[in-house]
């Protein structure tokens, strides 16, 4: 077969807008790549400002319960929780021992004196409350409170104090710990996390590429195109953060999905400007006529997985909003580079990514188990699905929790100090929950309530300005002036370690529970943690019957049928319910855990999930739509359902198993990761993509289509007439 590759044509024919656009891009190619070029620079100067002017965003609830009591502990009694814990260690005797006490009271005082430090206690300042010093005596505690934003507190003032109270002398030693402290550890980790991985995944992802195309540029290609979309997409971001605030950790998902949706769509043009040569389309025509084709099924993908992410923009959470943004942007960039800036190359250079000589008919597996899924459909689509409800079955034990200092590794120092507070002290008075007065309060009515509260399970010690108790009864003078603020008053209910090991969420229920004898506001580390857990649960029901009536719509208008998008749904939701069933087997339940590296809690933070959820349904989405843009392409062709699966599955399901493999690769090198909110996240999606890719797309498809026969393309007639109008086709 002799081909030809040169002379455009003059000018671009009639045909549909996607195709018209090729034209438009072979004609100007090289003004498209010169412009691309320029582009790529400016938008890298935005992309590396982006990574700086990224949040590092709490999690909390505004306008909550805990949200009003942390104001009104700052106004009316400024105070509020601590911020920062310090670790104080006798490296002889105990903290009792005259020398050590004068180290801990010269080292609160030092730290009260620091520049954003509103106010500082410790053991030996508050009158040596046991709640502050370990069983053994060995240790004690330096609290402080930092008001400000998390940018303030983790990149400003922390990195200021920490270095200089943590050198101790010859009498103790010190280390930090507390939440913000935490935190302000994972983001570097989780930085070094992305480094070490990609240095792994873009030799792996070339090599894979190469042996999939055969030839180099063809490899090079997808690369450049995930790496264009990377930094497309880091500058976008640059507008959110114009009036709002963008969490660093969508750094991790904007890089990760870039690389892997640029790939994808690199694969997908590659692939049918090189089926379109091969049917004897010289390269110009080729680009033009894979732009209408392939472009199609990347603008329906592409919108598929942004609209999956861009529901979490209605998140009230600037934590969540961060990867609607990151979402969005990356698939702009997808999209751009896939169906504007890579045909311009294979324009100009296609040749080079031709195959050396023509190739067996591929796809042959493929078309074989398509005929025997198809002539046995009960079988091979009820097995598998069996298989995907067992494998998803660990999903029903999900226990929502909060996240703490175990998201980092063993090693991290905020964590090490929490491991010597959780095992070496009885109560953890840094996550006291705040009892505060909404309005006046009688003294007399304090005594009461107060010994009330100290007999809930899980409370150690319940201090106030009639004193300290336990166990319902007074136990200490404690300090009454730090309860006192003019007609109201507020009360710490400490919690048990064990407790907080435990479900520290529970005793903020009871505390709420108890009748008071005065309004009361109950706020706090436990309560902050528990009202955004349960901010982000109530919200979650409505998020996903959005991103379920999103992703069907948008299915209708491109095939104009109810079934097929019934169908995506159903199957979407079986292959991700095997990657929620893997995160509870293996990192709630800690199957696993000491060959990855990390700490199980019995529990799931429920952000994590509803986050992959969101990525896994898009990308899911996002195959289906590969595979179903053929089978469509080829049932309009033959009007044969059977004939269309089996040619569609022929043609796409190579493409879409080696995507599939690349993506999964890009997100499972994240199993190397410290942080295990970012490990979790590899670990998840590489399960996702692989499932949806093989199972998935391989046998469940194809059996349901085989059931359903011409009832796929039903639509009642008010809709068919709809879809003639404002589906998307060309």
């Amino acid at each position: 077969m002799t081909v030809r590759t040169h002379a455009p044509p003059v000018a671009a024919p009639p045909g549909p807008p996607l195709r018209r656009l090729g034209h438009l891009v072979v004609r100007r190619r090289r003004l498209v790549m010169i412009l691309a070029l320029l582009a790529t620079v400016v938008l890298g100067v935005l992309a590396a400002g982006t990574v700086s002017g990224l949040s590092l965003a709490r999690y909390d609830a505004p306008g909550s319960e805990s949200d009003r009591a942390q104001d009104e502990l700052a106004t009316r009694f400024g105070t509020g929780s601590a911020d920062l814990v310090l670790l104080v260690t006798a490296k002889n005797g105990n903290v009792d021992d005259p020398a050590v006490a004068t180290a801990g009271r010269e080292l609160t005082t030092r730290l009260a004196a620091f520049d954003g430090v509103a106010e500082a206690a410790s053991y030996w300042s508050r009158g040596a409350p046991a709640t502050l010093r370990s069983e053994n005596r060995v240790h004690a505690l330096v609290v402080a409170r930092i008001p400000g934003d998390a940018d303030q507190v983790r990149g400003q003032i922390l990195p200021r104090i920490i270095p200089a109270v943590t050198r101790g002398d010859a009498t103790i030693t010190v280390r930090a710990g507390g939440g913000e402290e935490v935190f302000r550890q994972t983001v570097p980790l989780a930085r070094q996390d992305f480094v070490r991985a990609e240095l792994v995944i873009f030799p792996l992802v070339f090599v894979l590429l190469w042996v999939f195309l055969r030839r180099v540029l063809a490899a090079v290609l997808p690369i450049v195109l995930g790496v264009f979309v990377m930094v497309v997409a880091l500058a976008l971001i640059r507008v959110p953060l114009l009036y709002a605030e963008v969490s660093t950790f969508a750094l991790n998902l904007t890089l990760a999905l870039g690389l892997g949706l640029g790939i994808d769509y690199a694969l997908f043009m590659v692939s049918r400007f090189r089926e379109e040569v091969q049917l004897g389309h010289d390269r110009h025509e080729a680009v033009a006529r894979s732009v209408e084709k392939a472009g199609r099924t990347v603008i329906f993908s592409g919108v598929t997985v942004a609209a999956s992410l861009a529901v979490l923009l209605l998140m009230p959470f600037d934590f969540f909003r961060s990867f609607g943004y990151a979402g969005i942007a990356v698939v702009i960039g997808g999209v751009v580079g896939a169906v504007v800036v890579l045909p311009a190359v294979l324009a100009a250079v296609g040749d080079r990514v031709l195959p050396r000589r023509v190739r067996p008919e591929e796809g042959v597996f493929w078309r074989n188990l398509a005929g025997r899924v198809m002539r046995r459909p009960v079988i091979f689509g009820g097995g598998a699905a069996l298989v995907l409800l067992l494998l998803g079955s660990p999903f029903l034990g999900l226990e929502f929790g909060v996240a703490d200092d175990r998201i980092l590794p063993a090693s991290a120092p905020a964590r090490q100090t929490s491991e010597v507070i959780r095992a070496e002290f009885p109560a953890e008075e840094t996550d006291a929950l705040q009892v505060v007065s909404a309005g006046p309060a009688d003294p007399s009515d304090v005594p009461g309530y107060a010994a009330a509260l100290s007999r809930l399970p899980g409370v150690a010690q319940v201090d106030s300005v009639a004193g300290s108790f336990a166990g319902g009864q007074r136990v200490g003078a404690g300090e009454p002036a730090r309860f006192q603020g003019g007609a109201g008053t507020w009360l710490s209910v400490v919690p048990t370690a064990a407790l907080m090991e435990r479900d520290p969420v529970r005793l903020v229920a009871d505390v709420r529970a108890l009748a008071a004898p005065f309004e009361v506001l109950v706020g706090g580390y436990p309560a902050e943690l528990g009202d955004y857990r349960q901010a982000v649960v109530d919200r979650l029901p409505p998020l996903l019957a959005l991103i379920l009536v999103v992703t069907f719509v948008i299915l209708f208008l491109m095939t104009g049928s109810l079934l097929i998008p019934l169908k995506a749904t159903v199957l979407n939701m079986l292959s991700l319910s095997v990657m929620l069933g893997a995160l509870v087997w293996i990192y709630q339940d800690g199957n696993l855990s000491g060959l990855l590296g990390f700490t199980a809690t019995g529990t799931l933070d429920p952000s994590i999930p509803i986050l992959m959820f969101c990525i896994g349904y898009g990308l899911s989405m996002d195959y289906e739509v590969f595979l179903l843009s053929r089978i469509k392409e080829e049932y309009d062709l033959t009007g044969d359902t059977q004939a269309a699966v089996t040619a569609g599955l022929q043609r796409s399901a190579p493409l879409i198993t080696a995507a599939g493999a690349i993506l999964a690769i890009s997100f499972a090198a994240y199993v190397t990761a410290g942080v295990s909110f970012v490990q979790m996240l590899g670990v998840g999606m590489a399960v996702a993509i692989l499932v949806d890719a093989t199972i998935v797309r391989a046998i469940l498809v194809p059996a349901f289509m085989r059931l359903a026969g011409r009832a796929n393309w039903w639509a009642p007639a008010p809709l068919r007439r709809l879809h003639a109008r404002i589906g998307l086709s060309e």
